[in-house]
């Protein structure tokens, strides 16, 4: 007697799933925890370290240490040094940002203070008021921004 459920083999001459490669995206689109979160309309006083992502859409006055990714919402405000992995900057930084990776400076962003990436790009519009290191030796790259802050 045969087994009527269906068989869980597959049939030599199907067609084979293909992988699709996933679609360039920002490195704060793929986190993997859950981030954060300074709110808009929020001020946090104080110095601020942790593994990340962080987002900031409101302020923050005083230093972050943060081991993980940071997005500095445009119309947002840091007022104190910052380190982070990653960073995406699209809102006002009065003092140094270092970042040991990536970073982008968004077209609405200005950073009053020293900048130091691996690699940086900076979107037409944006102004840094200090010093631009890039730690790879690689040239700063200029884009124009397509997305909003």
């Amino acid at each position: 007697m045969s087994d009527p459920r269906p068989s869980e083999q597959t049939a030599p001459d199907e067609p084979t799933a293909h992988v699709m490669s996933p679609a360039k995206r920002r490195f704060l689109d793929r986190a993997a925890s859950s981030p954060t979160v300074i709110g808009e309309g929020s001020v946090f006083v104080g110095n601020l370290a942790g593994l990340g992502p962080f987002v900031v859409s409101g302020e923050v006055h005083g230093d972050g240490d943060l081991a993980g990714d940071l997005h500095l919402a445009a119309g947002a405000g840091w007022r104190g040094n910052v380190r982070a992995r990653r960073a995406i900057v699209a809102g006002h930084i009065l003092g140094s940002l270092h970042v040991a990776d990536k970073l982008e400076i968004g077209h609405t962003a200005v950073i009053r203070g020293s900048v130091s990436a691996r690699q940086i790009a900076i979107a037409k519009g944006a102004i840094v008021d200090g010093d631009i290191v890039v730690t790879s030796g690689d040239p700063v790259t200029e884009f124009l921004e397509k997305r909003g802050g």
